[in-house]
Parts: C-alpha cells; sequence; structure tokens
C-alpha cells in the first residue's frame, strides 16, 4: 500500500528533530567547551558559568570528563537519526513540487520541520496571551523564545521554496526568450546567487563565527537567549544551502522545458468556487 502524505510519522519525527535539535542549542556552551575550550581562562571561567546558569539537567555529571551530560549526548546523537529518519520517511504532498529526487529530500524535510516550528511558535503565543489575559501572569520567555524561533522559520523556509521553485520570479521577457537564452538566465543568476554567497560568508565568519558562536553570545534579557551565537551563523549556513539547492534545481531542470506563464495561473479555481459558494453564485 502506497503511503500517503501527512502520516503520523511526518509529525512525530520533526519533531523529535525539533527537540533534540533546541536541546543541543540550549546547551550549545557544554558543547564548545568540550570539543573547542577556550585557551583564555577568563573567557573558559565565563562559559563555564554561562553553562551552569543555563544547564537544564545540573545535577547529571558530564562524560568523558567535560560538561555534556548523557542527555546532551544523546541529544546530539539523535540529532542526526532522526533527520536522516526524517529525509527516508518524507512523502510528498499532492501541491509540492514534482518530480521528487533523493537529493531533494533534504530541503523537503527542512520544510517539515519548519512546519513543526511555526506550530511550536502558536503554541506558544497562545499561551502567552491566555497566561497574560486570563490570570495575569506573563512569561518572561515566551516573547523572545517566539521571535527566537521565527528567525529560523524564516530562514528555513527559503531552503524549501528554493526547492520548491516557489521563490518569486518575474517571467516578462524570460517566457519570450528561445530555449539557450533561458538557460543562460538559469546559468547566470545561479552563479551570481553563489557570488553573493561567497563574499558574505567571507566578508563575515570571523565575526558570526569566532565572536558571535564561539563566545555564545546571549541576547541580555531576562530569558537571555542565544539568538546572536544562532541565528548569525544560521543566515550564513541557510545562504550556502540556498546557493547548493539552486544548483541543483538548475541541474535538475537543465532539459526540462519551463513551463509557460499567463495572467490565468494567478486564478485560484479553488478559492473562486468558495468566493461564489458563500454569495450564492453558481
Amino acid at each position: 500500500m502506497k503511503d500517503e502524505s501527512g502520516g503520523l510519522k511526518e509529525w512525530v519525527i520533526p519533531f523529535a528533530f525539533v527537540l533534540c535539535a533546541g536541546w543541543v542549542i540550549w546547551h550549545g556552551p557544554a558543547y564548545i567547551l568540550d570539543f573547542i575550550p577556550h585557551s583564555d581562562e577568563s573567557k573558559l571561567a565565563q562559559m563555564t558559568a554561562l553553562h551552569q546558569v543555563k544547564d537544564v539537567t545540573p545535577g547529571l555529571p558530564g562524560l568523558f570528563g567535560g560538561l555534556a551530560d548523557p542527555i546532551d549526548w544523546i541529544a546530539l546523537l539523535l540529532v542526526p537519526v532522526t533527520f536522516i529518519m526524517g529525509m527516508r520517511s518524507i512523502v510528498p504532498a499532492a501541491m509540492e513540487f514534482v518530480p521528487v529526487r533523493a537529493v531533494d529530500k533534504f530541503a523537503l524535510f527542512i520544510g517539515r520541520i519548519t512546519m513543526i516550528l511555526i506550530i511550536s511558535m502558536t503554541l506558544i503565543m497562545l499561551y502567552e496571551v491566555f497566561l497574560r489575559y486570563a490570570i495575569e501572569a506573563p512569561t518572561l520567555w515566551a516573547n523572545e523564545l517566539t521571535l527566537w524561533i521565527a528567525g529560523f522559520v524564516f530562514m528555513l523556509s527559503g531552503i524549501y521554496a528554493m526547492q520548491q521553485r516557489s521563490h518569486i520570479r518575474i517571467f516578462i521577457l524570460y517566457d519570450i526568450m528561445p530555449r539557450f537564452a533561458k538557460k543562460l538566465c538559469d546559468t547566470v543568476w545561479v552563479l551570481l546567487l553563489w557570488a553573493f554567497a561567497f563574499f558574505l560568508v567571507f566578508g563575515s565568519y570571523k565575526q558570526v563565527f569566532i565572536v558571535k558562536f564561539y563566545r555564545w553570545e546571549m541576547f541580555g534579557t531576562a530569558f537571555d537567549p542565544p539568538i546572536p551565537a544562532t541565528i548569525q551563523p544560521m543566515i550564513l549556513i541557510t545562504i550556502c544551502l540556498i546557493s547548493i539547492q539552486a544548483m541543483i534545481n538548475l541541474i535538475a531542470d537543465w532539459n526540462v522545458e519551463p513551463e509557460s506563464h499567463s495572467a490565468a495561473d494567478d486564478i485560484d479555481e479553488e478559492e473562486l468556487a468558495a468566493i461564489k459558494k458563500s454569495v450564492g453564485a453558481s
């Protein structure tokens, strides 16, 4: 029997990945101190104190002489495991771009992760609204956690949108070009994207990875999440993944005849039918 999209495993596995990845990110100082410890004693002490404050399981001893405890190691090992399981469990939905190759399942699973993050963000906001207005006991963390998750949603959705070819494109001139000119345009814009990614990473990787990430810069609030330490590196990682996906799309679509576009493409037949039904039109 053929699997259908939206099955239970396409919810459970991305949720498990988000939990494991969230645990790993929150305990970032422990991994940094275990794998690439600071040589500066003051920074080493600062990072150690930060880990002690943020550690969710302070009672557990670290493994292998480090700060990361058994749960930290299990979460770290489960991140690639759940990601691979998620890629293998992907069943494309009817509205998603086809055909789907094995390499496309990376971006498709990213889309499923984004879905879970959006749901999580919505639940957090609803929880905060309930606490704030129903029992007048607002949290210190809901707003910043929502902001933090939204940053990841914004970036991860870009990878998925690139794979789905759903990014904004203007076809007025493109559609009237001969096939060889269309291929030339496709190649040029991919090269321009790669150039942009190269100069962005080259110009900012020291500031991002050495200053923000390696020092685990926090947000500086009561909740104090590591937004600078995680979002800024994720920007560089995302632009690299989008560039790679753009090249994959270029290769995959090289011998595929591009679709023609018209004003009729902007008409959503289902939405039009719903509007007619709501006003009683036949």
